[in-house]
């Protein structure tokens, strides 16, 4: 890990405006990782670290945490892909609040990403998983790089994590 910024509340930001105050369960981190196959367990890690700091991790008896294991898997495609199709480091966002959790992995590169179905090949099902398990998810080009990110519901209502027509 090079640098890493961001606190236990999401950054000023227009989205949370009327909110005096972030709600529960909330925060925001970021964290840049050098270009190398060890950065991906990192950046896997480092979800796990945060979303059980934040309460986000609550076992249900059974052990069983879908959103951190779903989001550790996830954060794992996009890192591999910038790490495969970027030349430099990359950098995971994670965000939580009213909700949603949103992961962020900014390179670099100027490739879109796109959804391959699932075959039997051994490389190209990331943004295939990613489409499947994620809430909504896209992808935005900013000056020299490439930002692609996903979101998962946090909490139990109904609806809430399910994928979004």
């Amino acid at each position: 890990m090079l640098q890493l910024s961001g606190g236990g509340r999401p950054d000023p930001d227009p989205r949370y405006g009327a909110y005096l105050q972030p709600p529960m369960r909330a925060g925001n981190v970021s964290v840049e990782f050098d270009p190398r196959p060890t950065s991906v367990r990192q950046a896997r890690a480092e979800v796990r670290r945060r979303l059980e700091g934040w309460g986000l991790a609550e076992r249900d008896g059974t052990g069983d945490d879908d959103l951190v294991a779903t989001a550790e898997l996830l954060v794992s495609e996009l890192a591999t892909n910038a790490l495969l199709h970027a030349a430099g480091p990359f950098r995971l966002t994670v965000t939580a609040a009213h909700g949603v959790l949103r992961c962020e992995v900014a390179d670099g590169g100027r490739r879109t990403p796109r959804v391959v179905e699932a075959g039997t090949g051994e490389s190209g099902r990331g943004m295939f998983l990613v489409d499947a398990l994620a809430r909504r998810w896209g992808c935005d080009q900013d000056g020299a790089g490439t930002t692609v990110w996903f979101e998962l519901g946090t909490c139990a209502c109904d609806g809430c994590g399910r994928r979004q027509p």
